[in-house]
């Protein structure tokens, strides 16, 4: 049997808009009307535990509430045809909701928490559930740091960048969806697609566009319809 072609798609905040559901864009801007400053750097961690864990809980409460969009399904589905590796920005479980399978999350997960001494020691991992979402503040990991959320501060390092390059690497095709290609490292992920290999962007008002990339001016359900009707044309070279 011959081997399924990969597409390769990294999603930013765009993605899940269409769900219900904001993310902050960079490091001067408001999460929920929270500067992000506050909840999202390990100096406000440390600054005030408390508020940012009740920030998660918060978030979390709204997340468990949201559900895929048909942008979401639809990728889930080219499984089907294809190998598909998600690269996301985003801290919502969506794409694993809507049925992905091989989904990379670069800035953290907001259903999981974690060691505050060690975040990514999957001895103090936890994956929290729909009805039992909240952290009470104080509460400890089981190396007795505090327990904080699995989520990427702004400033700290990405453990899976290495993993989205590799899959980067060996694209057949390049998908980028809802995300202005502002955010680094994960911006710089087009750098590693090998010369030749097509690359769309979906996204309604795009920005900073790489040369070589063909753009679908819609939102990520109707940019995804348009896209998988290419697909299933065949109007994409090599796939």
């Amino acid at each position: 049997m011959k081997d399924k072609k990969h597409i390769v798609v990294l999603t930013g905040a765009g993605m899940s808009v269409e769900s219900g559901l904001k993310t902050f864009r960079d490091a001067d801007g408001l999460w929920e009307n929270y500067p992000v400053s506050k909840v999202a750097t390990h100096e406000g961690w440390e600054q005030d535990p408390t508020l940012v864990t009740n920030f998660y809980n918060m978030l979390r409460k709204k997340c468990v509430g949201t559900q895929p969009n048909e942008g979401h399904r639809l990728l889930a589905q080219l499984e089907a045809r294809y190998r598909v590796t998600i690269v996301t920005q985003n801290v919502d479980n969506l794409h694993e909701a809507a049925g992905s399978t091989d989904v990379i999350h670069l800035h953290g997960e907001l259903m999981k928490v974690c060691s505050s001494r060690d975040v990514d020691d999957p001895r103090y991992q936890r994956l929290l559930t729909a009805d039992d979402c909240e952290v009470v503040p104080g509460t400890k990991a089981g190396d007795g740091s505090l327990l904080r959320p699995f989520i990427v501060f702004f400033g700290e390092a990405v453990p899976n960048m290495y993993a989205a390059g590799q899959a980067a690497l060996s694209a057949d095709i390049f998908i980028i969806i809802g995300t202005s290609l502002n955010v680094y490292p994960a911006a710089g992920l087009v750098q590693y697609v090998k010369p030749g290999t097509p690359i769309y962007l979906i996204d309604p008002k795009p920005q900073n566009v790489p040369a070589g990339v063909t753009l679908i001016t819609k939102g990520a359900s109707e940019g995804m319809r348009e896209l998988t009707e290419k697909l299933r044309r065949g109007e994409i070279g090599g796939i």
